[in-house]
This record gives structure tokens, C-alpha cells and sequence, in this order.
């Protein structure tokens, strides 16, 4: 992945297991991770971006009910007001319908349910609620969250509440594009350009000091973006490896993808 920091350089330095958060403004953090030495592929860090979710709006935007052509994490921004943008979630080989549940207020555009155990849910029905949780379809029923929710994405679970590794070790590796949740209802937008199989990056995500407690795999290999904006702050980040796919660190692009989740100021 090219990770370019325009008109902004970051002026810390985080080190493994010792937590440090950039402030960009009330609720909105940015934070960069090393991974244990015993797992660098790259020396990439990985970095989150650590959001409260009563301060801001999140926004699921998909090309199926906006009727216009797939964009960037950057193009969607931009043409949207967007102060961040990353990943839905994987889609089909339509280039536009979810792989799972996708749910935006009136708009469908996935009805079908898969075998998915992870739903983010956001737009409560009722305001009393959590304003974005999180849910597994194994301890909370589907119709449950339907009923309370306007806005779905189902997905693949990395991570189970409180803090447990879901998937067994294996040879494929990927960058990465994940949504997490930690204990204090923080939503995080984890993102490594480093491949790694998903058992050792619940690992290192479950080790990191972010009281982690739940995530979600949204994307991988070239397609996984995110992107922010905020002041003078500009982060462009685009993954490459993918094995099977594209193995190799040399994808310095986003490439345009059909559904993504934004981030709006509430007092914009």
C-alpha cells in the first residue's frame, strides 16, 4: 500500500503495546500500530481511526441506489462531504449488489441473508439506542436488529464479543480493511496494508491497547481503502496484497469500489 500523508505529518511515533491517539477533533482520533516483529511482512503500521459515534454521522453509500458509477474512497468523499471513507464490505461480480444483508433506511440493496455472523448496524429507530453497535447473529437475533435499526451491513466476523478470535490459522494473507468496536462503543476503522492471515491479525488487534471487543472483515488485497480528510490532515491508504490474487507490495492506488461507509460531522 502507498501510504501518502499530504500537508500533514504525523508528529508521533507509536510503538508496540503502548497506546498514543492524535486528537483531530472531539470524538475523532487517529492512531498508527507496529505489529510484533515476529509477524512484519512490511513495515507498514496499522492504523485506526477511532470514532464516537454520537458525534458523528455514519453513512452506507451504494452505487445501486445513487445510480451512478463505482468511485474511490476518495471520489466518494469528496463528492459526498465526507470526512472519511472505507469499505462496505465485499460485493458480487455484478460490481454492486453486497455479499450479505445490505440495508440502507428504503433501500435494498442485498435482501438476502447469508451465513454471516457479523452485523453493523447504524440510524437507530428509536434515538434512546445505541447509536452504531455492532452485533453477533449468534447472541442477537437478525429480525431483532432489523426492528431497531434503518441501517445494516452484514459481514464476515474477524472478532466476537467480548475479545474472541474467530478464525482458525491459515496459509492465505491479505491487506487489510476491517470495522471493530471497542468497549466504550468507539467505532474503529482498522486498516493494514502488512498482509496477514486473519487468526494473527485478531491476535494483534486483540493485543493492542484499543479494548478491542468485536470486528468485521470488510475488504482486502488492492480493493481495501481508507481514506480521511479532516483540516490539514490527508491520509491516502490503499492495500495490495492479496494471495492467490495479487501477491505482491506494489499497488500505489485506490481502485474504484461500489459501496462504502462514510463519516460526517453531526454538527455539519
Amino acid at each position: 500500500m502507498s501510504v501518502r500523508i499530504w500537508s500533514f505529518v504525523l508528529m508521533f511515533a507509536m510503538q508496540w503495546g503502548f497506546a498514543q491517539w492524535q486528537s483531530l477533533a472531539p470524538g475523532f482520533e487517529l492512531g498508527r500500530f507496529k505489529a510484533p516483529d515476529s509477524l512484519k511482512t512490511y513495515s507498514h503500521p496499522i492504523v485506526i481511526l477511532r470514532v464516537n459515534p454520537n458525534f458523528y454521522y455514519f453513512k452506507l453509500l451504494a452505487i445501486s441506489e445513487l445510480n451512478h458509477q463505482a468511485l474511490t474512497a476518495e471520489q466518494w468523499a469528496q463528492k459526498y462531504n465526507l470526512i472519511a471513507v472505507t469499505n462496505a464490505g465485499m460485493f458480487n461480480a455484478d460490481f454492486q449488489t453486497h455479499v450479505g444483508f445490505m440495508k440502507n433506511f428504503y433501500h435494498l440493496n442485498n435482501p438476502v441473508k447469508n451465513h454471516y455472523k457479523s452485523v453493523a448496524a447504524f440510524n437507530p429507530v428509536d434515538s434512546s439506542r445505541s447509536p452504531f453497535m455492532i452485533f453477533d447473529l449468534d447472541k442477537v437475533s437478525f429480525d431483532q436488529i432489523l426492528k431497531q435499526y434503518q441501517c445494516l451491513i452484514q459481514n464476515l466476523r474477524l472478532i466476537r464479543r467480548p475479545g474472541e478470535n474467530r478464525w482458525k490459522q491459515q496459509y492465505m494473507k491479505w491487506s487489510e480493511a476491517a470495522l471493530g468496536q471497542d468497549r466504550d462503543g468507539n467505532v474503529l476503522l482498522i486498516f493494514s496494508r502488512a498482509p496477514y492471515s486473519m487468526h494473527d491479525f485478531n491476535n494483534i488487534l486483540l493485543k493492542l491497547p484499543i479494548n478491542l471487543t468485536c470486528a468485521q472483515h470488510m475488504e482486502c488485497g488492492p480493493e481495501a481503502s481508507l481514506y480521511l480528510k479532516y483540516g490539514k490532515v490527508e491520509l491516502k491508504l490503499s492495500g495490495s496484497f492479496e494471495t492467490g490474487f495479487n501477491e505482491n507490495d506494489e499497488n500505489m492506488k485506490f481502485w474504484p469500489i461500489p459501496n462504502v461507509l462514510g463519516i460526517a460531522p453531526k454538527n455539519n
